[in-house]
């Protein structure tokens, strides 16, 4: 054996438990017992950390190339090691040109080639007028393809109608994930730096109108459709009654949505401005709720950086700033120390973060200690804790609402298919679909 990582709480696929993982070349080959005879090159025992598998993050806004200011590969793939998360799937959008065709994909592979500290796959971008090239890209790797029912934001990706998102749907074979926001539904936010104000420009409505459009998109085509980032609690009937009736669909939410509250948001914070918005603690109670019966399958970060300037921290304007967090390296202390107040295990964690995304994407191999998976693996003190210092943030463009915080958990060591990830030399590779 190459390696041999000792945990008291390892967190395999029949739940937390003392174990050791024996990895050969990249691969797990054996969970044995925690004090399993193991002859190996090297050994590491954790003791009482939580040895995890390495999380799943499908919803990583990268923005390399042309918005490198904003992201990069080396900085968000380092900031996502640091953060236990030795996959990311990164968003077809924010970068130049958007990964709406194969050339484009070709040219971001490019752009990431050599500074990917963690494991990279790539979404595609469905958008008006490119249903002819979603098949090529598929076929190029892609995990599937993103569209927007409202304004993305960027001239660049617009957003598709229901009929165009049907149409795409009929195109290509594929999974897509859907900003689901309505446009008619949405309110042009007057300049203001009261939280309250700018919320009530995205009301819950536009969300459950969106739900609704790509359920109906989902029902007629047959098709694979996950709704993304979802804020708004009450479209959750909506994708309880559609999967119960057979329809393909399922839901993913964010960190920011399950642990900040509207209520709390300071004036002029422009840090906390995401779309679609967080809201009320009420709401939030529902979706952690949705999480425990499953029917929110994943917790992804949509990690969305942008340069300071776009924050508008010097106005304090809502209505101006760019609506995006980057929490990609905090997501795993985030939702632990909220998750473990309300009463849940490292292996529901786990679940939501790691091995429910692998799946969602098609990836057997990640997401679990197990034999035969990827030796991705984390190092995790869940008793440790964290005060969230902004300086010692990896993305290139460390604003973030957790600032301050006192969080529970830090992650010590990530290893990268049996290497840990240091900050030096990256060895992440590029992923596609498994056939």
């Amino acid at each position: 054996m190459d390696l041999v990582i000792r945990s008291r709480r390892a967190v395999t696929a029949e739940g937390e438990r003392p174990a050791a993982v024996a990895v050969r070349e990249g691969v797990i080959v054996e969970v044995a017992g925690y004090d399993a005879v193991l002859d190996a090159a090297e050994e590491h025992d954790l003791g009482d950390d939580a040895l995890l598998p390495g999380l799943v993050d499908t919803h990583v806004h990268v923005n390399e190339p042309g918005r490198t200011e904003w992201e990069g590969f080396a900085t968000a793939t380092r900031a996502a090691a640091a953060g236990g998360v030795t996959t990311i799937i990164d968003m077809p959008l924010n970068s130049l040109p958007p990964t709406v065709d194969a050339d484009a994909l070709r040219v971001k592979q490019t752009a990431a080639t050599g500074q990917c500290h963690v494991d990279v796959g790539f979404w595609g971008g469905a958008i008006p007028g490119n249903a002819g090239s979603l098949p090529g890209l598929h076929d190029a790797g892609v995990f599937g393809f993103k569209a927007f029912l409202a304004d993305s934001g960027v001239p660049e990706f617009p957003p598709v109608t229901p009929s165009q998102l049907s149409g795409a749907l009929s195109a290509v074979d594929a999974l897509f994930v859907v900003h689901a926001e309505d446009p008619y539904h949405l309110h042009e936010a007057a300049s203001s730096s009261n939280y309250t104000d700018f919320l009530a420009s995205r009301p819950p409505d536009a969300e459950h109108a969106a739900v609704q459009n790509a359920i109906a998109a989902a029902r007629a085509a047959g098709s694979h459709v996950h709704i993304l980032h979802l804020s708004a609690a009450g479209a959750l009937p909506l994708i309880r009654q559609a999967r119960a009736a057979g329809v393909r669909v399922t839901a993913e939410t964010c960190p920011h949505y399950l642990t900040l509250a509207a209520e709390h948001i300071p004036a002029g914070a422009t840090e906390y401005k995401c779309c679609p918005p967080i809201r009320e603690s009420a709401n939030a109670d529902l979706l952690w709720a949705a999480l425990a019966d499953g029917l929110i399958t994943c917790v992804v970060s949509d990690h969305s950086p942008c340069t300071p300037d776009l924050k508008r921290q010097d106005t304090g304007d809502f209505a101006a700033a760019w609506g995006g967090i980057a929490s990609v390296q905090l997501g795993l202390p985030v939702i632990w120390t909220a998750a473990r107040a309300r009463g849940h295990t490292l292996a529901d964690v786990v679940s939501w973060m790691a091995r429910r995304p692998a799946d969602l994407v098609g990836l057997s191999r990640k997401g679990r200690l197990a034999v035969g998976a990827d030796a991705d693996l984390v190092a995790f003190a869940p008793d440790a804790t964290l005060v969230v210092d902004p300086a010692a943030l990896h993305h290139r463009n460390p604003i973030t609402p957790y600032a301050g915080q006192t969080l529970t958990g830090a992650v010590r060591t990530t290893w990268l298919r049996g290497r840990p990830v240091t900050g030096d030399t990256p060895h992440g590779q590029f992923l596609t679909r498994e056939p």
